[in-house]
């Protein structure tokens, strides 16, 4: 009964910018970490950035200095704005969350659908 949404993915040139969203919607008692990774055709899917309920971030190296990871604790939403992008930084994005349903359930972890972000050189 959990959905994560996300938008804001496109088509953008070498250098450009893109924010992402994700909202989490349904039966939430309480998120701990959201976060966003990535996948590219024939690789698994790697960690961007993440970001826990008090604020703490953690980013791959190769995104440090050029993406934001954010997020609305009352809107249940993560952001990630992106900025001078390079076509490495092609793949499809996803939105996760570590949250309960309930305060007596475990945490369980929740994906979005994917969204897709093309960089042309």
């Amino acid at each position: 009964q959990v959905q994560l949404v996300e938008s804001g993915g496109g088509l953008v040139q070498a250098g450009g910018s893109l924010r992402l969203s994700c909202k989490a919607s349904g039966t939430i008692f309480s998120i701990n970490t959201m976060g966003w990774y990535r996948r590219t055709p024939g690789k698994q899917r790697d960690m961007v950035a993440t970001i826990t309920s008090g604020g703490s971030t953690i980013y791959a190296d190769s995104v440090k200095g050029r993406f934001t990871i954010s997020r609305d604790n009352a809107e249940n939403t993560v952001y990630l704005q992106m900025h001078n992008l390079e076509p490495e930084d092609t793949a499809v994005y996803y939105c996760n969350a570590v949250l309960r349903g309930s305060p007596w359930s475990p945490h369980d972890v929740y994906w979005g659908q994917g969204t897709q972000v093309t960089v042309s050189s």
